[in-house]
């Protein structure tokens, strides 16, 4: 049996493996944090939990997951809402510290899990994808460039019904500073498309 056959009941047996998954035992402590539906409408592939989120069980239950729903313009019982929006990491677990700051999500979840839950995700019409790790992941191999660049060319990424985002980290103030478009002209657009959506479903 299939997603395609018994989508909720195959998700449902998925996610029981997923939230028992010990394989980053040995590097980190297994908590993984995502939020997923088979109806889910919108699809967010971010970086991994930070440690407030890791403490939580919570998605984006941070001050970067607040900036977030302020680019998306939806409040948090949208956001919350598994039917709508569907968040995957990266890696699904907090990766821990490093000299410059969280690890890097380790890409184990990517290739143990990811294809096996997008499958059971028959409905989603847009992908948003945060940060560089995410990008890295989903983009075609053909257009991936910086993130930057990424970021601006969003219009060139339709076809695969996805959109690249900056992280919503208050570390990229700098970032947002330098790059007044994606205020101005980006996320106007981006929160025309996820209303669009959202009301088709509502």
């Amino acid at each position: 049996m299939t997603c395609q056959d018994k989508p909720a009941e195959q998700l449902a047996s998925l996610l029981k493996e997923i939230y028992a998954c010990q394989l980053c035992q040995a590097q980190l402590s297994p908590r993984p944090v995502l939020q997923v539906a088979s109806e889910a409408k919108i699809l967010i592939i971010g970086q991994a939990p930070g440690s407030k989120v890791h403490q939580s069980g919570i998605p984006w239950d941070d001050v970067s997951g607040q900036r977030l729903r302020e680019w998306m313009g939806v409040n948090e019982q949208q956001f919350y809402d598994a039917k709508l929006f569907a968040i995957i990491p990266a890696a699904f677990c907090y990766p821990g510290r490093g000299k410059q700051g969280d690890l890097a999500p380790p890409k184990i979840c990517f290739n143990t899990w990811h294809q096996r839950l997008l499958a059971c995700l028959a409905n989603i019409e847009l992908s948003l994808l945060v940060g560089q790790y995410a990008q890295a992941l989903y983009l075609p191999a053909d257009k991936r460039r910086s993130l930057t660049e990424n970021v601006a060319n969003y219009a060139e990424f339709a076809e695969q019904a996805c959109w690249p985002l900056p992280h919503p980290s208050p570390r990229n103030r700098f970032w947002l500073a330098k790059h007044p478009w994606f205020t101005a002209q980006v996320l106007p657009e981006l929160q025309a498309k996820l209303a669009a959506i959202i009301k088709r479903h509502s």
